[in-house]
């Protein structure tokens, strides 16, 4: 039988066999009660025997069925059956009217045989068995309407091949669209981690290249700056690195240390000693605090700033305050990246939200917010 290699496919198979299996067990009982409450008294014994042979095969045959699928142990079947037949010269079922058991077990045998054996095997079988079974009965004498019942039993057969064949087909249909469906989740996490990564460049040179030129250019810095080379190699350094393998954790305490004292404001530092996260929690955390650092530099027009760190490498919380100019949600252009990427946007991307609260004249504070829901 042709394996299948869809999921759906797959289980159709093993569903198959263990229907075919199951019907032909649960179908034994009242065809055993049927061939020995119809034979004679004197083949009562023989019948019995028979019937017994027929149970001890149908529960192995069911066992096996419920374990693997083969060729062999159809053949071995359909040749049981056609043994079976053949003991009506012996048991004489034929003139005591009790043919009618035999008839039972070959058409659930032909049927089930559809459901889990290629067209090939399944259809051969059934002719055999049945062809079998026909043969054996009109040499035997009996009468037409017993004839004509196999024939229906072939009837049967067909219907029950195209019965499955649509069912599998379904199946298959299923797989395909699972195959599209997966094929198109693949290709849409690609493509927003591709976005992801040009947002995180983009950031990347807003927060570093970007913004150390556009202070020059506009004036905001002059060109002799002492500080101006180093910023502009720390720049350099940053975007250099950019795709270089990161490490799996990071002390968020560290990072802040170490980035916002580039920031050249006076900054208060309220922190633990160490915070350890995932490197792209932290990475994010610090590069979203130092972009909110450098919106106080430039815009808040107050040298200090306070950092404020609480929380676990559960739950934490950043606080940036300054006592500056402050600003009105409403007065920030809808263009700008600094807040709206490089600090909700950094924040977003790892879980995380960032929320800024600012009146003119009043300073601003900016709050980084971050929760591990895993835990």
């Amino acid at each position: 039988m042709t394996v299948e290699t869809g999921e759906s496919a797959r289980l159709l198979q093993r569903f198959g066999r263990r229907c075919a299996a199951a019907l032909r067990v649960i179908t034994l009982l009242p065809i055993a009660t049927i061939a020995l409450l119809r034979a004679a008294p004197p083949q009562l014994a023989a019948t019995a025997l028979i019937v017994a042979v027929v149970l001890v095969w149908t529960c192995v045959y069911g066992w096996w069925l419920l374990r693997r699928h083969g060729q062999l142990l159809v053949a071995v079947d359909v040749a049981l059956l056609l043994g079976v037949a053949l003991t009506v010269f012996w048991t004489d079922a034929v003139a005591d009217a009790n043919f009618g058991w035999m008839r039972l077990l070959v058409t659930f045998a032909c049927v089930t045989y559809q459901w889990h054996t290629s067209v090939l095997v399944g259809v051969l079988a059934a002719v055999v068995a049945d062809g079998g079974l026909l043969v054996v009965a009109t040499v035997a004498g009996a009468d037409g309407s017993v004839v004509r019942a196999l024939y229906w039993v072939l009837v049967a057969t067909v219907l029950s091949r195209g019965a499955w064949v649509l069912v599998r087909r379904a199946a298959k249909q299923a797989d395909r669209l699972a195959d599209e469906a997966a094929e198109a989740r693949r290709e849409a996490l690609v493509a927003a981690a591709v976005r992801a990564e040009e947002r995180e460049l983009a950031n990347a040179l807003h927060d570093t290249a970007a913004t150390t030129l556009l202070m020059v250019g506009m004036g905001q810095v002059h060109g002799s700056a002492d500080w101006l080379a180093a910023q502009a190699h720390r720049d350099l350094d940053r975007l250099a690195t950019y795709d270089s393998p990161p490490p799996a954790n990071a002390d968020l305490v560290a990072l802040l240390r170490t980035d916002l004292a580039e920031v050249r404001l006076s900054v208060e530092f309220d922190l633990p000693a160490q915070l350890p996260l995932p490197f792209a929690v932290a990475r994010a955390i610090a590069d979203a605090a130092a972009e909110a650092l450098n919106n106080v530099r430039r815009h808040a027009g107050t040298e200090r700033a306070v950092v404020r760190l609480r929380g676990d490498s559960r739950r934490l919380r950043l606080e940036i305050a300054d006592d500056g100019a402050g600003f009105s949600a409403d007065g920030i252009a809808a263009t700008r990246r600094g807040l709206r990427e490089s600090v909700r946007g950094r924040m977003s991307g790892v879980g995380g939200r960032a929320t800024i609260s600012s009146s003119v004249g009043e300073g601003t504070i900016v709050r980084l917010e971050w929760g591990d829901d895993r835990e």
